[in-house]
């Protein structure tokens, strides 16, 4: 065998060595396989590369299971029909007087908030009561459960996978305990129903005690809730209404135009009130 013959050769072995030594990553769980258990002991190893602590990991999803009401839920979502004057009326009218007096009641913190951010207070209070009753109703749902339920599903699985990996961020920042994360059906969570995506990116300590809570830390909720806005773009000192550039932030928080009109309008109605 001659020396070029013999390097060639020993060139293949080393490449024929180096292929046998590569093992394939193991293939993800696929969403709705039909094994839950097995899709979430997938996520669990996922979150972990992404930077979640197995301390964190464990706390939030020990005993998580499939929630099918949820699925039912976002399987039954109808497109919103009610026109701005039905939908305007029924919500505001029991509202503006409770409204009123949150305004008075929290005058303060609301003032700080707008000088700060350049929100003012009725737009706020406007959506604080649209959305839960002004902290009433923020819902019963077990936030990491509806979320990993979502995530399985095939429908929107990348985007709850995303929500569900930051729900846990928010336990590994210490702003809630995974038993306190209770809300809406879909994940949302909050007196003003955020997302966890939301909540990581906006969520704000305003009282400074170390804590981003926005289940029941009212001048936390109200100056998130501000900074939401002013990270799409929310203008200070202009108007808020139909066809103004506030008026677009505001369908960035609730993409119906009914939904959006009845905020502008509410909030025009707490600016009048005495």
């Amino acid at each position: 065998m001659t020396p070029t013959i013999s390097r060639l050769a020993l060139a293949a072995l080393a490449v024929s060595a180096s292929l046998l030594s590569v093992q394939p990553a193991p293939a993800a769980v696929a969403c709705d396989s039909g094994n839950f258990d097995a899709w979430l002991a997938d996520f669990k190893t996922d979150a972990a590369a992404k930077g979640i602590s197995q301390q964190t990991i464990t706390a939030g999803l020990a005993g998580v299971t499939f929630d099918q009401s949820v699925l039912n839920r976002d399987r039954s979502q109808k497109i919103f029909t009610q026109s701005f004057e039905e939908f305007s009326g029924r919500m505001v009218p029991p509202r503006l007087e409770r409204g009123s007096n949150r305004m008075k009641q929290y005058g303060s913190v609301l003032s700080r908030i707008e000088q700060a951010y350049g929100v003012p207070g009725e737009v706020l209070v406007a959506i604080w009561g649209l959305e839960t009753d002004f902290g009433v109703n923020t819902g019963k749902f077990a936030t990491i459960r509806s979320l990993a339920t979502l995530a399985y599903d095939c429908r929107r699985s990348e985007q709850f996978r995303a929500e569900l990996l930051d729900a846990l961020r928010i336990v590994q920042r210490g702003d809630l305990a995974p038993a306190d994360m209770k809300g809406a059906w879909a994940g949302e969570l909050g007196q003003t129903q955020f997302m966890p995506s939301s909540w990581m990116k906006y969520a704000i300590d305003f009282d400074g005690n170390g804590k981003r809570d926005l289940l029941h830390n009212v001048p936390d909720v109200l100056a998130s809730t501000a900074n939401y806005l002013v990270g799409y773009g929310w203008q200070k000192g202009k108007d808020w209404q139909p066809g103004s550039p506030n008026f677009e932030v505001l369908k960035q928080w609730n993409k119906s135009e009914v939904y959006s009109k009845t905020v502008a309008y509410f909030a025009a109605q707490l600016a009048r009130a005495p």
